[in-house]
């Protein structure tokens, strides 16, 4: 079993305390989100250390991580780029901004480069059509009106942040 570290579990606890002493499990999804910050996905291991913590049985927690396509069940590259390709985002150019970034790093979606750097994914609405196209970056950072210029920028900003981490600048 893994062991997640001192500041993941107090901000378990953080979120646990919002809901009432017998509605622990009302935190799965927040749990699921500390875990997968510092875990980098939710591994077996990890899905049963949330269980545990919640006191509630792994297999909901499964439940929980395989629904919502913000927990990565496998792992994943540094800057997991999830691309709207619904019909909103469709109809303003999200699936051409998919193709460039597919083209630009050389992997489909649900591919990590072979560095480790990015992985590409297929999104579901995110709640910003008037923005489309949209990407959202390790499910934090949106980006929004993704012209291939903005693209290029995106992708720069985000090696030279994994270049400068690799090599212990940041």
């Amino acid at each position: 079993m893994i062991n997640l570290s001192e500041k993941a579990l107090k901000e378990i606890a953080r979120n646990v305390a919002k809901y009432p002493a017998d509605q622990k499990q009302s935190a799965v999804m927040a749990a699921l989100a500390v875990a997968q910050d510092e875990c980098g996905w939710i591994s077996p291991e990890v899905l049963q250390e949330v269980a545990k913590i919640l006191e509630m049985p792994p297999i909901w927690v499964q439940e929980v991580a395989t629904f919502y396509n913000m927990y990565n069940n496998k792992p994943v590259g540094k800057f997991k780029i999830t691309v709207c390709t619904n019909l909103p985002c469709e109809l303003s150019g999200g699936v051409r901004a998919a193709k460039y970034i597919q083209e630009k790093l050389g992997i489909s979606f649900n591919e990590t480069t072979p560095c480790g750097t990015f992985t590409l994914t297929e999104g579901e609405c995110m709640g910003a059509c008037a923005d489309a196209p949209v990407a959202l970056i390790n499910n934090k950072k949106m980006c929004s009106w993704m012209s291939n210029e903005k693209i290029d920028a995106m992708l720069d900003e985000l090696k030279a942040s994994a270049s400068s981490q690799t090599s212990g600048q940041i």
